[in-house]
């Protein structure tokens, strides 16, 4: 969720910029200009010496690991152009000169990436039989399931002119409707009304509004949100409907019998493992009810409205400074890992982190891999807000994992999905525990625990809940045609209503706040991966608090593994049964455990207010 940025004045984060040079040293650098020629040069000839030799009799293992590695270089090569072209997009987007480097640097990565397409489909057409021998051979051993993976996709690939056709289509279809979206949605001004004045405001201040103590205006937020929504409603279902449909029609190009088919295999995953973890998340909804219940409660409300449920518990006044952030941070990582605490250490030392405000940043937060032959970066808009603290432990959980991944090499660093949020969420835990076992206060760690649930139930309950609508719309578009603005929005309140239940009041307003959700667009029935990611921590968080110290190298062993295996694979080495639906089952009772400990501290609380009466 993108954060409004408020300029607070003196949070320690002015002047927190990332320094790029290990990529390139600025727009100017004259690397820049030799890598690109380097990269259409060496492309060109990857082709003349490789095509037709990969899926040919005579082709051994010797010859198939020269051709990989060499991709390998190039794929990398064309990966550090694409980083330092988003990174210094991302860190200034209102520079016009940005915006098209990115442009020019994507279309030639584009151009490159036709000379090399031969590669991977020759690679599946090679016989099931011969393949199997080439595996065998302990040359191929580092490269055994990059190179499984890319066969898995084998009955969905086409010919080579029609992949050809079909990624240059792309620009002026799919990537065009979605480059629409966002900037429809980037470009809209949400008239909000708060105490008699009107006021224009973007999509994330709207947002933000939700958040606000004062109700009034959480109230102004939603309704501004909802008439925007609705100005632009006609374009946005349009957007919704081309875009269900070109999925449809790449699923029947690419014999997909199933919406969700063709995400299962990027994530490495199976339909029965995603089907256990969604109906495990189902059976514990009545956790959200009593939460949303207690919540109500604590704000003294009679009605408990959808605009209600990201109301601050108690007001925080207080401003963490961004140095007493990273103390936190490092602190929390040590006492698990003083491995883990150094590497992070890394990042703040070498400024590879970019955390002050200004204009022209873009909202939000990530930690962006880059590539091996240099290291993560961190971006976020340090405010200095506690949850600014958590959204800092959370993207160094990512950079420690994709730094410690890198041995792996580029094809095989990262992670799908699925696991890509491990790192990331369990770094957030231990800085969570660590803080709520410092806070003496009882009404702040009230406060610490919801909000910590409000983000695991958004995590895990609520994205069940988009999975849910995304089947039933895109089974309501094959079914029925194109769907009107009411059916989308009706098929939306169907998929929300179970987790709910009687605890929220739904306005009519909710019925239009799919809209501007970027992840049905971007990247349809991305959702699940989120569930998935934070059930696992939540598990894995579990067989720590058990274990104590012993737990601590296969972890370590596990993220350096990056993509190497198969989630499953991986996560058997540290004990975990992904198939059972008794593991998922375990990172639920640990969320039932904060609901009681959040009941009994309001207990605590009320009490105390009721003395000091």
């Amino acid at each position: 969720m993108a954060e409004t940025v408020n300029h607070h004045h003196g949070t320690g984060s002015e002047g927190v910029t990332w320094d790029l040079s290990d990529l390139y040293s600025g727009l100017g650098d004259e690397r820049i200009e030799k890598d690109l020629s380097a990269l259409l040069a060496k492309s060109r000839a990857y082709e003349k010496r490789h095509r037709g030799q990969i899926n040919s009799r005579s082709v051994t293992a010797e010859a198939l690991l020269k051709a990989t590695k060499e991709l390998e270089a190039l794929s990398e090569l064309s990966g550090r152009l694409l980083s330092f072209a988003y990174l210094i997009f991302a860190a200034d987007t209102g520079n016009p000169e940005h915006g098209a480097f990115l442009q020019r640097i994507q279309e030639k990565a584009t151009e490159a990436r036709k000379h090399l397409l031969f590669f991977e489909l020759e690679l599946v057409a090679i016989p099931e039989s011969k393949m199997k021998k080439l595996l065998a051979d302990e040359k191929l051993e580092h490269y055994r399931h990059f190179l499984e993976q890319e066969r898995r996709y084998k009955p969905h690939r086409l010919t080579e002119p029609e992949e050809k056709i079909l990624d240059e289509k792309a620009n002026t279809g799919s990537r065009a409707f979605r480059r629409l979206f966002d900037e429809v949605l980037n470009n809209v001004r949400f008239s909000v009304r708060i105490r008699g004045k009107a006021k224009e405001l973007s999509e994330t201040e709207t947002l933000a509004l939700l958040y606000d103590p004062d109700r009034e205006k959480r109230k102004a937020g939603a309704e501004g949100l909802t008439k925007g929504l609705l100005d632009n409603a006609h374009v946005l279902t349009f957007i919704f409907n081309t875009l269900v449909q070109d999925h449809y029609v790449n699923d029947r190009l690419r014999s997909f019998t199933d919406p969700m088919q063709s995400r299962h295999l990027d994530n490495e995953i199976d339909a029965e493992t995603v089907g256990a973890l969604m109906t495990s998340c189902e059976k514990n909804y009545d956790m959200v009810e009593t939460y949303y219940k207690l919540k109500k409660k604590l704000l003294g409300l009679k009605d408990f409205y959808d605009y209600d449920r990201y109301a601050p518990t108690f007001s925080e006044s207080k401003t963490i400074r961004y140095d007493r952030g990273r103390d936190i941070i490092l602190s929390s990582f040590g006492d698990f890992s003083p491995r883990v605490a150094g590497i992070a250490k890394e990042f703040f030392d070498k400024s590879w982190i970019d955390a002050e405000l200004r204009d022209g940043k873009r909202g939000g937060a990530f930690s962006h891999g880059t590539v091996p032959g240099a290291h993560p970066y961190v971006f976020m808009n340090y405010t200095g807000r506690l949850r600014d603290v958590m959204t800092l432990a959370h993207e160094l959980g990512h950079g420690v994992h994709q730094y410690l991944s890198r041995r792996q090499g580029y094809f095989q660093s990262n992670t799908p999905l699925t696991t890509a949020e491990t790192a990331s969420v369990f770094a957030e835990m231990l800085v969570f525990h660590k803080l709520a076992e410092m806070e003496e206060d009882p009404k702040t760690r009230l406060a610490l625990i919801c909000s910590k649930l409000e983000d695991i139930f958004a995590t895990v309950f609520r994205q069940v809940v988009l999975t849910r609508f995304e089947e039933s719309l895109h089974e309501a578009r094959r079914a029925r045609g194109e769907l009107t603005q009411d059916d989308v929005n009706g098929l939306w309140i169907d998929a929300n209503l179970p987790m709910f239940g009687k605890s929220v009041k739904l306005t009519n307003n909710y019925r239009v706040w799919l809209m501007y959700i970027p992840h049905f667009i971007h990247s349809p029935f991305y959702c699940y991966a989120y569930s998935f990611g934070e059930l696992l921590v939540l598990a894995l968080y579990n067989m720590y608090l058990n274990e104590g110290n012993r737990f601590v190298p296969r972890y370590i062993e596990l993220l350096s593994s990056g993509g190497s295996e198969s989630p499953d694979v991986l996560l058997e080495r540290v004990g975990v049964d992904i198939k059972d639906p008794g593991f998922w089952q375990g990172g639920l009772d640990l969320l039932r455990v904060m609901v009681d400990q959040a009941i009994e501290l309001s207990g605590q609380v009320q009490k105390s207010g009721k003395r000091r009466k």
